[in-house]
């Protein structure tokens, strides 16, 4: 059975997150990524929706940017998932740094997006 492995970005990185997940499209990839992406403003009902969706899986990987620290939606989605009690790993995309991640990736380890760290992270779960 595939892992399930949310991906949390935020809006601006849709394009990272394209080439990202474009990568679980590979059949001998032995995991599968999912998102909640907000094309319109968020409301209750997609928090529902989104939290459900967290719950099945089986860890978050938060691609981590300028941009992230300032996404209400992936914040939103880290800190269900740290209450999930969910694994969650950080992955740099673009100019993504540790002097940008966001306080709520305090404590959890993030690094550089190769497809090792990625493949380390999820055959760890």
């Amino acid at each position: 059975m595939k892992k399930r492995i949310f991906v949390s970005f935020a809006m601006e990185d849709e394009t990272s997150k394209l080439l990202f997940c474009g990568q679980a499209k590979n059949t001998r990839v032995p995991y599968e990524f999912v998102d909640m992406s907000v094309k319109k403003p968020w409301d209750s009902s997609w928090k529902t929706n989104c939290k459900t969706r967290i719950k099945g899986c089986d860890a978050m990987i938060v691609l981590i940017s300028e941009n992230t620290r300032n996404a209400d939606g992936a914040i939103w989605e880290i800190n269900c998932a740290k209450e999930l009690e969910l694994r969650v790993r950080g992955i740099y995309i673009k100019n993504g740094n540790i002097n940008n991640k966001p306080s709520e990736m305090y404590g959890i380890l993030s690094e550089a997006w190769t497809w090792e760290n990625v493949k380390n992270f999820i055959e760890s779960i």
